[in-house]
């Protein structure tokens, strides 16, 4: 980690106007690791010695994750990744909170560590040329570049880069598809700049679309968060807010929480506006699901968001974590 991160860090959890801070670590490597259940174990002992909390995905191509906790007990576990025999460059972005992200550590074994649905792809062989956040306005201000988010649609709803080609993708697992479409030969001599949260999406697409014939591909070194974590926001080419996969749902400019929140019938983030909707209600619907709905879900919904409203009166840790609807938020895509 470098010196100005680390000072961001050591001032932050200075404010004495913040009760508790925790540092959240972005993380991800493409890397070929054999002995993922071996690993499995050791990480999730080391997480839940050190009270982190996070998901963190393990697959033959690599690791991929987002982990919160105080800073010093996320660098151990930062420091025991990258001692891995098998990870050469392991991609971390630091963030903090007042709040923590996440409800409980889970470590997953699983066949890709973002599931596009070709397990072939190996970007450890075959990748897009990085752009360093500080080269990527002068990149995608080319008229004659073909700027793509590879995010999906409810992500690229809250905030994207101006002009940036919108797939509309539900999951990860329809890029392939839409990417198809997009192989015409003109294309193809065009250059391609992707990008996503976190840097690992557009890693794995730029690979793919290299296997499609596109020649001059190129992926945002970083992704979305080392931009808005290193160019001034009077220079950003970003346009509204960065969704990330948990409880904070949404950053801006110096990674400062944004003003999002999200709907948990269907996980849709809402705005401030939308919040206002009389469709609105906390913890059971939103202006996007209120009329999809069944009576039986509106009536769990209902009996949740009662159970955590009396736990925090009571200064109770929230309940209900270990049900479908909360692991599903943890880590329902990846960055």
């Amino acid at each position: 980690m470098n010196s100005n991160i680390i000072t961001k860090i050591m001032k932050f959890q200075n404010d004495k106007s913040i009760d508790k801070v925790f540092t959240f670590a972005a993380l991800y490597a493409f890397a070929n690791i054999e002995n993922t259940e071996s690993y499995k174990k050791s990480l999730l002992r080391l997480c839940k010695d050190n009270k982190i909390l996070g998901t963190v995905l393990l697959a033959r191509e690599g690791i991929n994750g987002t982990i919160s906790g105080t800073y010093d007990r996320i660098e151990r576990v930062i420091d025991y990744i990258k001692n891995w025999k098998e990870i050469n460059d392991l991609e971390v972005k630091y963030s903090n909170s007042s709040q923590n992200g996440f409800y409980r550590m889970k470590v997953k074994v699983k066949k890709e560590i973002v599931t596009m649905g070709k397990p072939k792809i190996d970007p450890s062989k075959s990748a897009g040329k990085y752009i360093e956040p500080s080269e990527w306005n002068n990149l995608i201000s080319n008229k004659d570049v073909l700027v793509i988010d590879t995010r999906n649609y409810y992500e690229v709803s809250i905030g994207k880069f101006k002009n940036a080609i919108d797939p509309c993708t539900k999951t990860f697992r329809d890029f392939p598809d839409w990417a198809e479409k997009l192989s015409s030969e003109q294309n193809k001599q065009k250059k391609i700049a992707m990008y996503c949260t976190g840097g690992i999406r557009c890693e794995k697409a730029t690979s793919y679309m290299k296997e499609k014939g596109f020649k001059d591909v190129y992926h945002l070194k970083g992704g979305i968060l080392k931009y808005l974590e290193t160019i001034p926001e009077k220079n950003s080419l970003w346009e509204g807010e960065c969704f990330v996969f948990d409880q904070r749902v949404s950053v801006k400019h110096k990674l400062k929480q944004g003003n999002f929140k999200q709907c948990y019938a269907c996980k849709m983030p809402l705005s401030e506006k939308e919040c206002l909707n009389k469709n609105y209600v906390k913890g059971i619907s939103c202006p996007n699901c209120f009329d999809k709905l069944s009576q039986s879900q509106i009536k769990r919904f209902s009996q949740r968001q009662k159970q955590l409203d009396l736990s925090e009166i009571r200064g109770e840790d929230h309940i209900g974590q270990n049900t479908p609807s909360y692991k599903n938020l943890q880590l329902k895509s990846n960055n």
